[in-house]
């Protein structure tokens, strides 16, 4: 895999992925859609080691999932874009929003996770597997 790289809308952020996701997941929760904006996020889950920075620093909003533990959601403090998210429940993994990245063409999700609070209208996408809520752990 070559180096994926993104960042922010207005270009305060710019980071590198230096290793392949191990996964890409949509995830439907309510947090995702308030904090995209959108009826759904993609994050591409990384090892934590995975992501880092060569222009500007993060802020980050400290949230609760649904595990009662704190999921730090990264964004440019400038354009509001939001970038990353860490999750204390999976502190190995970081989750970078798809969308921040430069070229997203190659972005293949196999997960689709808290389907219970999918909006009606979205469509589920064939060959992904659902999950009303997390998958279990492996």
């Amino acid at each position: 895999m070559s180096t994926m790289s993104g960042g922010c809308l207005c270009g305060a952020l710019q980071y590198q992925l230096s290793t392949a996701p191990v996964m890409t997941a949509i995830c439907h929760c309510t947090h995702c859609q308030r904090q995209s904006g959108a009826a759904f996020s993609v994050n591409l889950g990384l090892p934590k080691g995975a992501l880092s920075f060569s222009k500007g620093t993060p802020k980050v909003y400290q949230d609760t999932g649904s595990s009662g533990l704190p999921v730090y959601r990264h964004f440019c403090g400038d354009c509001g874009s939001p970038i990353y998210s860490g999750v204390a429940a999976m502190p190995d993994l970081v989750f970078v929003k798809a969308g921040t990245l430069d070229d997203s063409s190659a972005v293949k999700p196999g997960v689709a996770v808290w389907c219970q609070s999918a909006q009606p209208w979205v469509p589920r996408p064939e060959g992904v597997a659902h999950f009303d809520q997390n998958p279990p752990a492996a």
